[in-house]
């Protein structure tokens, strides 16, 4: 350590010789002390250079003072390849390769803030390696509707597990010195027209259910940066909106860092100025297309923000703000001298990724004695299904990467069971062929030249005698699917999926299906599947860890971070007819018109439909069996609070481990309410025969809705209810107090 500290002093030692004033050299001031010296130093022309883009992804310091570039990467789920100076094109580095770690709707599966603290850890250490000072992720957009093609960047539809799972996530990037920029702010819920998306809501909605995962982040995770959305919110674009930015966000949480635009999300000049936005990104001025070297000074925040202040039309006042920010943000990441090192596809950080996503896959169902598998020598195993071989990290949209090493699911059970067991493999059904993003590609060779019945037909025949058949289907990240910029077309399985199920489950009752997703899907045949898991995208270790968990290496322990309906009729997006499909060039207005009943808060109230798969819902291997909850009072003060117990014992013979979801229900309010509400969740591992008290304390925040008229959460006098479940259609047992 001595030694670094010595090359950083000669390094800082060297500057001046360079015409360079280093602004970090005396750390015996305040940093906010050394941000005004920076500011005081600074040139009009340099604050400009600093609030906009110099290439797609950087934007300048200043060398003339030792401040350096900022420099950003797109994530949430890997650390994105080198791209050109000016353009999307890949720049043709060989060390750019990175570990896939799980899509945020598998890490919100498991319902474990330590995975998430691991997961931002080791990927921001993934990204400090490649001196990278803001990771674009997480994303906590509600999932309210599950045609949003983005979901899988996101954790899922209740705001307090999303708030909950991003915190630890944030501290773990952050504390290898690169900031997070949680996104998309706000109300970012589809992708088709997301550009000309107008969002109307009402304020209790925006509050109860679309803002709370942002301000955990603000204010428990304490962020670094924040993304803008692309859609409009009150009729102002949400990368410069007066309401979000400025009252809400800073005005309200007290947020002190810095606000970034999406690519492409800036479109006004004197908004961007007044409306809290600090660093503009992939603007589509003139130039930009072509790639010239003037491109970046015709932004927003550029050449025309610098000639209003010329011609004396606005002050510095804005601009000395959004520098302050960025210098602060400096000084959090690239200016921190302690920032570690970093690591870049280190073993550890495959071992994350499989542990993650084995914690995060989700056992649906399992009749019978299917799973776990039982493999001896001379079982015969099929795999159907294009999924089981095709590479899921390249696609999707920005999320998309460029791995050192993708273990297919095809490749885990063949590597699990396949020095016993004969592992056969048919395609079932063809898909996309194709296997290339922004100049990445697979190098996988998919085409097929048999018909659809003839690819049923001989996975048919194959299935017959089969001791284990495994489909391995679902979605993937091609447009119209999972994939930035565009929502799926419906809620079935493409590519004639259901057939095949179909057909293999008329074969054979010795069929397991597993569903790689990051949204629902219909399954119409789930009555006739004897075992299904929900298996998401994994990432470089998908093979192995779905591999852990139907072998049993891994009993199951994720829970759905979302309702899986049965139909997109039971979704109250698609009820209320408050969402396109359909592209528009116009600003079109979406009323939220399902307000706060999102999800289980909408299936909750009905008598007539039930969801396919509740929200939190998730099997084991072993069974748990929960005592009576106790409650430590009857009463509750308004600075008080209640505290209840519940005792749960692992009843099976093997370990594992269960989340215990506590929602809260306030039996009569002056407004209308969910029946409940998730309040707490906590996941403990039992050995077999193994009890262990899990206790929740509740105090009157818990208890509080949002009133817009007062413009404040209330708590109101009264009786809730706090019920003690496994799902949020399996509650099992309830007590309740009176708040006085």
């Amino acid at each position: 350590m001595k030694i670094l500290n010595l090359i950083a002093g000669l390094v800082a030692a060297s500057a001046p010789m360079f015409g360079q004033t280093p602004v970090y050299l005396d750390e015996t001031k305040p940093v906010e002390e050394r941000i005004e010296d920076a500011l005081s130093r600074m040139t009009l022309e340099e604050k400009i250079s600093m609030v906009h883009a110099q290439s797609k992804f950087s934007s300048p310091g200043v060398p003339r003072l030792g401040i350096p570039e900022i420099w950003t990467t797109d994530g949430p789920h890997g650390i994105r390849p080198e791209v050109l100076w000016d353009e999307w094109d890949q720049a043709g580095w060989t060390n750019d390769s990175c570990v896939a770690f799980p899509a945020l709707t598998c890490l919100a599966a498991t319902w474990n803030e330590e995975m998430s603290a691991l997961y931002g850890k080791s990927i921001g250490e993934e990204a400090r390696y490649r001196n990278k000072s803001i990771l674009l992720g997480p994303g906590v957009n509600i999932y309210r509707t599950p045609l949003n093609g983005r979901n899988f960047e996101y954790m899922g539809e209740d705001p307090y597990l999303a708030g909950q799972m991003v915190v630890p996530y944030i501290r773990g990037v952050q504390s290898n010195g690169v900031a997070t920029c949680v996104k998309h702010f706000a109300l970012n819920n589809h992708e088709t027209n997301r550009h000309t998306t107008n969002v109307i809501v009402d304020d209790r909605t925006l509050y109860e259910i679309y803002l709370p995962a942002f301000k955990a982040a603000v204010q428990e995770g304490g962020t670094w940066s924040i993304m803008g959305s692309y859609n409009l919110y009150e009729g102002e674009h949400c990368c410069h909106n007066e309401r979000l930015l400025n009252d809400i966000l800073r005005g309200e949480w007290g947020y002190d860092g810095v606000v970034v635009s999406d690519w492409g999300g800036t479109h006004d000049t004197d908004q961007a100025i007044r409306n809290g936005l600090d660093m503009e990104f992939g603007s589509w001025t003139n130039g930009l297309s072509a790639g010239t070297k003037n491109a970046y000074e015709n932004y927003f925040l550029a050449y025309p923000y610098l000639e209003r202040i010329r011609k004396g039309e606005i002050g510095t006042e804005e601009l000395d703000e959004k520098v302050r920010r960025i210098l602060r943000l400096a000084y959090r990441t690239v200016l921190d001298r302690s920032r570690p090192f970093g690591s870049l596809c280190s073993e550890s950080h495959y071992e994350a990724a499989r542990r993650i996503g084995g914690e995060g896959i989700v056992l649906l169902k399992n009749t019978g004695d299917l799973l776990p598998m039982t493999v001896e020598k001379g079982t015969k195993i099929l795999v159907v299904g294009e999924n089981a071989v095709k590479m899921m990290t390249v696609g999707g949209g920005s999320s998309s990467l460029k791995v050192q090493r993708e273990i297919s699911p095809l490749e885990g059970i063949v590597g699990r069971f396949g020095n016993v067991a004969e592992v056969v493999y048919e395609r079932g059904y063809v898909g996309d062929v194709t296997g290339e993003y922004n100049g990445v590609t697979t190098g996988q060779d998919l085409s097929e030249s048999r018909s659809a019945e003839e690819l049923i037909a001989d996975a048919v025949a194959e299935a017959e005698d089969a001791d284990y058949v495994i489909f391995i289907g679902g979605l993937n990240k091609s447009r119209y699917q999972d994939c930035e910029d565009s929502d799926r077309s419906g809620l079935g399985l493409p590519y004639g999926q259901d057939a095949v199920i179909e057909a293999l489950a008329e074969a054979t009752d010795r069929l397991i299906v597993v569903n790689i997703s990051g949204n629902a899907v219909a399954m119409p045949w789930a009555g006739d599947v004897p075992s299904i898991l929900q298996a998401w995208y994994i990432g470089s270790e998908a093979g192995h860890a779905i591999a852990d968990v139907l072998s049993g290496d891994v009993n199951p322990s994720g829970k759905l971070p979302f309702t899986f309906p049965a139909r997109l009729e039971d979704v109250p997006a698609h009820i209320f007819g408050e969402y396109t499909g359909v592209p528009q060039r116009d600003t079109v207005d979406i009323r939220y018109k399902d307000g706060i009943y999102v999800g289980y808060r909408w299936t909750d109230l009905q008598k007539k439909t039930k969801p396919l798969f509740a929200f939190g819902h998730g099997l084991s291997y072993t069974e748990f069996e929960y005592g009576k909850p106790v409650l430590d009072s009857k009463v509750m003060t308004a600075d008080g609070t209640v505290t209840v117990s519940v005792e749960v014992t692992n009843t099976g013979d093997r370990e594992g481990q269960e989340v215990v979801q506590l929602y809260v229900g306030d039996r009569k309010a002056s407004l209308p309410r969910p029946l409940k509400e998730l309040k707490g969740f906590k996941k403990i591992s039992l050995e077999p025969g193994e009890s262990r008290t899990v206790t929740f304390s509740v105090d009157k925040e818990d208890l509080a809705f949002f009133d817009p008229e007062k413009h404040e959460w209330v708590a109101e006098p009264g009786v809730f209810d706090l019920n003690i479940a496994a799902a949020a259609d399996d509650v099992r047992g309830k007590v309740s107090f009176e708040l006085k």
